[in-house]
């Protein structure tokens, strides 16, 4: 697939489909700190056992390598990391008989949301509107996913780019004290149709943020009726779980809508058990590569555990890069 080049141009003609917001300035200032001059590489880091989600570790529990050598955890926490969290929805023409069931799963899905987390809404046709900036008002949440409709084609990868580029930290090398986790929940019914950018630069820009994206794939009611829409389909959904396993999030695919509520919930459950895990990097070179990471539990060696695969070392563009003045 041929790469369009990011030019200012390109980009300017993107956000002009986007409407965006200022953030709600009422969200709860509750979060923890982390304080250090080290940029820190930011996980979520999801435990299971096999059958459940496991919630009672220490940070000595862990161990995190970048490309096979440890790292020092320097920062780390347990559920109480508040949560932004982006919904992207596809609102194409296809999807038009299929929004009352999404409506009804998204708005479950906003209300699992704690009182110091934030939400925002994307949706996405053949072009692509931030309905709702982040806000920690969950009836802002509920009027902006309400007021989705079908019609228009499928501008996906625009739709993620926009996203990472408008929400994700990691990107603008901005300093923070405050940690955050970021999180992506994005649900598309077909492969791409109208974007202006391919899934390598979706990729690429995903790898600089710290956001995990767990991606919805539902699929046609209808069997494809030619070799090359089976293609697409089969080629989309391959995309949909990389984009998760490279961010640490997952990918689901639902044969009915019905079947959304569900997938959200189980989102829901996973995130309000992960764990914040922050490392700063022993290999400070800022040369533009993919770092690789491993995550551990050293401690339980038998249980599993899920985050982000790597990041592009880029300096102050180190993904999560954390810092503030102070001890």
């Amino acid at each position: 697939m041929r790469q369009i080049p990011l030019v200012p141009v390109l980009l300017g003609a993107l956000a002009i489909a986007a409407y965006a917001q200022e953030p709600d300035s009422s969200v709860s200032r509750q979060a923890p700190v982390f304080r250090s001059s080290t940029s820190l590489v930011a996980l979520n880091v999801s435990v299971t056992d096999g059958r459940q989600f496991v919630s009672n570790l220490r940070r000595d529990d862990f161990a995190v390598f970048e490309d096979g050598v440890q790292q020092e955890v320097r920062f780390f926490e347990a559920r109480e990391v508040p949560l932004d969290l982006v919904l992207l929805i596809d609102t194409s023409s296809s999807m038009r008989h299929r929004m009352p069931d999404v409506h009804t799963a998204a708005i479950n899905f906003v209300n699992t949301l704690r009182e110091q987390d934030r939400g925002a809404i994307v949706t996405f046709a053949s072009s692509v509107q931030v309905a709702q900036a982040l806000t920690s008002d969950k009836a802002a949440l509920h009027a902006a996913i309400q007021r989705t409709e079908g019609d228009g084609g499928t501008a996906l990868h625009n739709a993620l780019y926009i996203a990472l580029r408008q929400f994700a930290a990691g990107t603008s090398g901005k300093e923070s004290e405050e940690v955050r986790r970021q999180v992506f929940a994005v649900l598309s019914d077909g492969h791409d149709t109208t974007s202006l950018l391919s899934f390598d630069d979706v990729l690429e820009e995903a790898r600089r943020s710290r956001a995990t994206i767990y991606t919805i794939t539902l699929r046609s009611e209808y069997a494809p009726h030619t070799a090359e829409l089976a293609r697409l389909a089969s080629r989309a959904e391959f995309a949909m779980r990389r984009l998760a396993q490279e961010t640490g999030g997952q990918a689901f695919v639902a044969a009915h809508e019905r079947e959304l509520r569900h997938i959200y919930d189980g989102i829901a459950a996973e995130l309000s058990s992960q764990y914040a895990v922050g490392y700063a990097p022993s290999n400070t070179r800022a040369d533009g590569l993919l770092r690789r990471i491993l995550v551990r539990v050293i401690s339980r060696p038998e249980l599993r555990t899920r985050a982000r695969t790597g990041y592009v070392a880029e300096g102050s563009r180190l993904v999560g890069a954390t810092r503030s003045g102070g001890d």
